[in-house]
Formats: C-alpha cells, structure tokens, sequence
C-alpha cells in the first residue's frame, strides 16, 4: 500500500486529545465534515505534502474515536498542487465543485496566492501554511510569516555567527524564496551586514557550482540558500564538494526530512545549518505526537505534520463552539483566540492578518543520527529558550 493510502485507510487514536469537541449539536445534519488538504502530494516536494496530509489525518481519525464534531465525523480531502499555481488551481476548482467544509493548506506560497481566494470566494475557510506576507487575511495561519523569519535569521546570522558580510543565494521562482530573500537582505543591512552577492538560481538544474564558487569568492563571512529543499540539497552537496570554507544556513524552504534524503549523506546534510521551526520532538508534547505518528505510518513525521495536526484541531475547535462550518463565524472565532495549546505550543491569533503572534523560529542542525533539532550553541548566543 502505498503512502497516500495509508494516509486514507488508517485509523490508529492518538494523544492530544480534543474531548471538549465531542458532543455539540449539529444543527440536525449527520453528514461528514469534509475538510480539504491542500499540498504538493506528487512531484519533488511530495515528502512535504504526504507529511502534511499524516497529520491532518491523526487529527482527524483522534476526532472521529471521540465522537467527531457536532455529532459528524470528519473526511480528509486530499488536494494534490504538485507545487505548482495551475495544477493548484484545477484541483482546488474540483474539489470546491465536489464539496468543502474546510480547507487545511497550501504550503506552497505561489500555488496559494492563486488558491486561496477560490476558498475564500466559496464560503471554504481555509488555515494555510504559506509563509509569504501577499498570503496576509488569506485565511489563518499557524506557522511563522516571512517578517518574522527574517528579523531571526539576521539575529542568528549576526550575532551567533559574527556575520559583518552575508552572501545569499536564493530561487527567484518561487514567491517564498524571492520573498524571504529580499526580506532578509533589507534586514541585514538595516542591521549594518553587507550582502556582496545577490545570486538568482533556477530550480530543477543540475548542480549549483557556478553561484557556490561566487558567494564563497564573494568575500562574505556567511552563505544563505533560500530555496526549497531539492535545491538546498545540491547546494549542500557543492559546499561539502568545494569545501567551502564559510558556514552555510539554507532557510526555512530547506527545513524538511527531504533535504537529509537528497542531500545523499547525513554528512553532506550537516554542512549547513538550517533556519526553521522546532523538530517535532522539540516541541513539549512532541515527543508523544512522534511516537504515534510513527505507530500509525511506520515513519517519522515531517517538518509540518504537527501544523497540519494543528491547524485541523482548531479548526475543529472552531466549528464546534460556532456548531457549525460557516466561514464567517468561524472568522470570527479564530480572529479571538489567544493561548490556544496545540503540539506546537501556545497559539494565538493576530486577527489584522490571521497569522500566528507570535510564531517560534529557530535554527537547526542536522545530528549523526540523521535528525534536526534545535541547535543550542545558537540559542545560547541569542538567549532562545531551548
């Protein structure tokens, strides 16, 4: 069975539970919630979007054991995008046409600028996982925004690596990538780093050497790869090759188990460090939530399962106390909630934007044992709480 049918077929509880959602009156109907997961589920970044689509399923297969919401059970709707804005916006069209209560996704931010006004436009309230601040009101979000990831990065590259020069190179492809870039470079020189290289790159070609050998001669103290991670990956693998002698930090599209696997060696992978959210199992109820997602798909969970788990819990959250999945109400609710608790931690929503405030950014290392976790040098040097 391959991993998209596991992810429909399995039923295994759970922890974390959410027994305040049992019980609320349906407004008399009994059919399911269908709740859509929009994610590159094919393509180079299906390890993104299958990890995604696990936790929204633990999610709702925890929900459904404890009586479901309103009195209805909830159905996952897979969403392929493929990464791709077109492919995103065929299949979110059919999968309106077909019937949503609810949307959990994208991930990609180009795909959703051109998806997430579909929902929005359906009465379908979606909690994305973009990071690009165009996505802004485009529903909710739980993970951090490109504003706040930068001001991090700059502090981590600054101050824990003594960075007075930063050479960026970054997928000009994509609106994340050229987003945070750009964000990033304002930042470091608003904070009085130089930026002396300012590399485009495509995606999809075959190695990297060219801009490597430029922001390694460029002069500057640190490299900085924004891309997704299949780039992040040859970008590592050029570093480790040329043996680079500057440190590397790859950003947050990077930070996904798919970047140890294309990297090609978890010795490879260690030569950069990594700008993102915690590891699953940094998180203080993430040793639990790895143990069951690992139970029930026979793997560890990706960067983003424990958002996508998240994220549908409150929306499940809101649907029950509004008894029902209308957009506007559901709005209403989520534009209220302040210290909501999750297996990411506390979340509470900025309701001029959607996004979470605030939302953790960290640096990571790749261990021997071929994992992420919060590096702690960096956090001690700019006085993080890990």
């Amino acid at each position: 069975m391959n991993k998209l049918s596991r992810v429909v077929a399995s039923t295994v509880l759970v922890g974390l539970s959410a027994v305040a959602l049992v019980g609320c009156s349906s407004g008399g109907s009994s059919d399911p919630i269908r709740i859509g997961v929009e994610a590159p589920l094919s393509g180079d970044q299906s390890v993104t979007g299958v990890g995604m689509l696990n936790g929204a399923q633990i999610a709702a297969d925890e929900l459904n054991a404890a009586g479901g919401v309103n009195g209805r059970t909830i159905t996952i709707v897979p969403i392929d995008d493929a990464a791709d804005p077109d492919t995103g916006v065929a299949a979110a069209t059919a999968a309106i046409a077909d019937g949503l209560d609810g949307v959990v996704g994208p991930y990609n931010s180009g795909v959703g600028i051109k998806t997430l006004p579909l929902y929005q436009a359906a009465g379908v309230l979606p909690i994305r996982l973009t990071s690009n601040s165009k996505t802004n009101s485009m529903g909710f979000t739980l993970q951090p925004m490109d504003y706040q990831i930068a001001p991090v990065a700059a502090t981590g590259l600054k101050t824990w690596l003594g960075a007075k020069s930063v050479a960026i190179i970054y997928d000009d492809s994509a609106e994340y990538t050229k987003s945070i870039a750009e964000t990033l470079k304002a930042q470091l020189e608003k904070d009085g780093v130089t930026v002396p290289a300012f590399t485009a790159i495509n995606p999809g070609e075959a190695d990297y050497t060219a801009a490597v050998t430029a922001a390694s001669q460029s002069g500057a103290d640190v490299i900085y790869g924004a891309t997704y991670f299949p780039e992040g990956a040859l970008l590592a693998q050029e570093i480790h090759a040329l043996q680079v002698p500057q440190p590397c930090v790859l950003d947050y599209g990077s930070y996904d188990p798919g970047y140890i696997t294309n990297a090609g060696s978890v010795e490879v992978a260690m030569a950069c460090t990594l700008v993102g959210v915690p590891s699953p199992t940094d998180f203080p109820k993430g040793s639990q939530f790895v143990l069951d997602y690992t139970k029930k798909f026979g793997e560890a969970p990706g960067t983003w399962s424990p958002y996508t788990y998240d994220s549908l819990n409150l929306l499940a959250a809101a649907m029950a106390s509004t008894k029902g999945t209308d957009s506007a109400a559901l709005t209403a609710y989520l534009n209220k909630v302040v210290d909501w608790q999750g297996a990411t931690g506390s979340v509470t929503i900025d309701p001029a934007n959607g996004n979470r405030e605030p939302a953790t950014v960290v640096f990571l290392s790749v261990t021997q044992a071929g994992e992420f976790h919060v590096n702690h040098d960096w956090a001690t040097a700019v006085g993080a709480p890990f």
